[in-house]
């Protein structure tokens, strides 16, 4: 199979380069060349998207498979697609749960309604931005394109930060605010096998929308929180937490407490969202002990979370450690 990839430096983007290049794919990536590098073996054009006739370089190749991860302008995900519709057999694009237009049920299925945006929008907020950029595609592919609606995607090479900040912070040991409740279902996918369902559906000719996520409560907030004190071994003491006097501080699910999202919050659908259809289509999701251990080892390597590769910086996620301390003490007084 021949693989392009339109990036291919970035999180979602490096794991499915990295995986093209497991089966023995003939891989290709597409990006301006100034961030991060490609396996042995892998070509490499350059070329910037947004500029004009910045997809030069992509003219005379052909393809089995395009993977783009894009979440900037709509427009150029219907530029880059309106160039690639003659000479790659399917598009594979990795959009997201964001998509869905608030308020979302949970539970809700790929049938959900979506965001209204537009194929040329020029730019947006990012659930516009990928819903248009969704929309180009379609637009474009037909039924030979497939977005992958991901949800919370975890493992090595997490550019935003979210477990790497559970990792780093329960590393420091001692007392951890630990939200609870201690069972509390999580829903999400490993990097790894986010990229492998990806090249699995795209040789299938599977095309359509795809809530590409664990199932919900493929583990809980205290399983997670186990295991990063496992694989740190720091010794730090969890200590639970009810909801209430949490979010009663001004603490932000999902920024401030990563990951964490009670039963009941507005955005809890983002971790119990309907996952049939992929199931059916094949994902499988490793244990989550096995993601703890290889970002914690991954986040060991290379010391901090890298920059996002070619994109706009994202605000840091993560509690301030005087706020977690104040609510330590309010908790044992």
């Amino acid at each position: 199979m021949r693989l392009l990839v339109l990036g291919g430096t970035g999180f979602v983007g490096g794991a499915t380069v990295a995986e093209g290049v497991r089966r023995g794919w003939s891989v290709t990536v597409f990006n301006r060349g100034l961030h991060g590098g490609t396996p042995d073996g892998v070509q490499r054009l350059r070329g910037d998207r947004t500029a004009p006739g910045g997809l030069a370089a992509l003219a005379g190749g052909e393809w089995d498979v395009v993977v783009d991860t894009w979440d900037g302008a709509p427009r150029a995900a219907f530029d880059a697609a309106r160039r690639l519709v003659t000479s790659v057999g399917r598009y594979v694009y990795v959009s997201s749960g964001s998509v869905y237009a608030e308020p979302v049920e949970p539970g809700s299925d790929e049938d959900a309604e979506v965001v209204d945006a537009a194929a040329d929008d020029d730019d947006g907020d990012y659930p516009r931005n990928k819903a248009g950029a969704e929309r180009a595609v379609r637009a474009v592919f037909g039924e030979r394109a497939l977005l992958a609606r991901a949800g919370l995607i975890l493992g090595p090479g997490e550019d935003i930060g979210r477990l790497p900040w559970w990792l780093t912070r329960i590393a420091r040991g001692g007392d951890v605010l630990a939200p609870g409740p201690v069972d509390l279902p999580v829903q999400y996918v490993d990097v790894r096998d986010l990229a492998s369902w990806l090249l699995d559906a795209a040789a299938a000719g599977l095309g359509g929308a795809f809530n590409v996520v664990s199932r919900p409560g493929h583990t809980t907030m205290g399983e997670l929180l186990d295991a990063c004190v496992t694989v740190t071994g720091a010794g730090a003491r969890l200590r639970w937490t009810p909801p209430e006097p949490i979010l009663a501080a001004g603490v932000v699910p999902w920024n401030d407490l990563p990951i964490w999202v009670p039963l009941g919050h507005p955005y809890r659908w983002l971790q119990e969202r309907d996952v049939t259809r992929v199931y059916a289509a094949g994902l499988t999701c490793r244990p989550v002990a096995e993601t703890v251990a290889d970002t914690w080892r991954w986040l060991r390597e290379v010391g901090t979370v890298p920059a996002r590769a070619g994109r706009p910086a994202r605000a840091p996620v993560g509690l301030d450690p005087a706020r977690e301390a104040a609510l330590l003490a309010a908790a044992a007084a």
